[in-house]
């Protein structure tokens, strides 16, 4: 006589099955707080508070310093437009950098204040273009306006931050604004 299968070894399956099921449940919930985690990087890197945008960007394995550096970049070409970066397109661009979660070392940011000293190479914003032109063929249009949005009105903060008279922060050079629409292209995949 064949004995049923209750008892201890239902148990023992049903134990089984649910810790199996438990485990997946708890993978799971680690997942999307390490996803959670990775928003809020992200967010404080670039400003962006879209979470379909962020998951996209988490997605693509861009990481909050890649995202920060994307920041950056052309913060600084429209500083150096006109030639020489003005102190307060300096502060701008330092306020910008600590808001996008650039880490400074004892309150310096060693990297980006050599560039605010030196002007860097072409290369620099080629790179960046090649860079944008790359993530935008992966991004959907809303994300790619998402992301121009917020990279362009930095970049305009820091056209305006020496422009205008009388202390008025509103004019925006001519050179600034050749700059301002070079980056722009760039965001057309």
């Amino acid at each position: 006589m064949s004995q049923g299968f209750s008892g201890a070894h239902a148990r023992t399956l049903v134990d089984a099955i649910f810790h199996e099921k438990d485990q997946k449940l708890l993978e799971e919930f680690r997942k999307r707080l390490e996803r959670m985690d990775r928003r809020a990087q992200l967010a404080a890197a670039c400003g962006i508070h879209d979470e379909a945008v962020l998951d996209r960007l988490i997605e693509l394995n861009i990481d909050p310093e890649t995202l920060a550096a994307m920041t950056v970049v052309p913060l600084i070409q429209v500083a150096w437009a006109d030639g020489k970066v003005q102190p307060e397109e300096r502060q701008a661009i330092i306020k910008a950098a600590q808001e996008s979660g650039v880490e400074s070392r004892d309150g310096h940011y060693p990297l980006l204040e050599y560039w605010l000293d030196e002007k860097p190479g072409r290369e620099m914003l080629e790179a960046w273009e090649h860079y944008i032109r790359a993530l935008c063929r992966q991004l959907t249009p809303e994300e790619i306006a998402e992301l121009k949005r917020d990279v362009m009105t930095l970049a305009r903060k820091v056209a305006q931050a020496a422009g205008g008279m009388l202390g008025i922060k509103s004019k925006i050079s001519k050179a600034e604004r050749r700059v301002l629409d070079e980056l722009e292209k760039s965001f057309a995949a």
